[in-house]
């Protein structure tokens, strides 16, 4: 049976964080007695993205965001600031990484890797609670 809940992440500021022990509470009901399904997780948000990444060496957190601020700079001439000078260039990150992963579930779990974590990669200086829609699909 499909199950959908809609939770809230703790405030981070910019960044890329590991978040795959602040969701699992939240999913865990969803993933019981599920054999073989996906589950979808979406942030609600336009200035933030998800993504699957390196969950033991923090160092990959950092060169992430340092790439990511390599690729998009915020020194380009952005028109859309009315939030603030990282405004336009935050969208341009989270189009860029996306609003979503999916991840097989196997007997109830998730089915990573050995190294695989859930990020929250957020764009913007000043911390936000990010709305996340967390979809079960058997």
């Amino acid at each position: 049976m499909p199950w959908q809940k809609q939770f809230t992440l703790s405030s981070r500021s910019k960044g890329c964080h590991l978040v795959t022990n602040e969701v699992m509470p939240h999913i865990e009901e969803g993933l019981k007695g599920v054999k073989i399904g996906m589950l979808t997780l979406f942030i609600q948000h336009t200035s933030a993205a998800l993504s699957l990444n390196e969950n033991f060496d923090r160092d990959v957190r950092s060169d992430m965001d340092m790439a990511l601020d390599k690729v998009v700079p915020e020194s380009l001439p952005w028109k859309h600031t009315d939030e603030g000078p990282d405004d336009s260039v935050s969208h341009t990150k989270a189009s860029l990484i996306g609003p979503s992963i999916t991840i097989p579930i196997t007997d109830g779990r998730l089915n990573t890797g050995t190294w695989q974590g859930i990020y929250l990669c957020e764009f913007r200086r000043l911390a936000h609670k990010r709305k996340i829609v967390a979809t079960v699909l058997p």
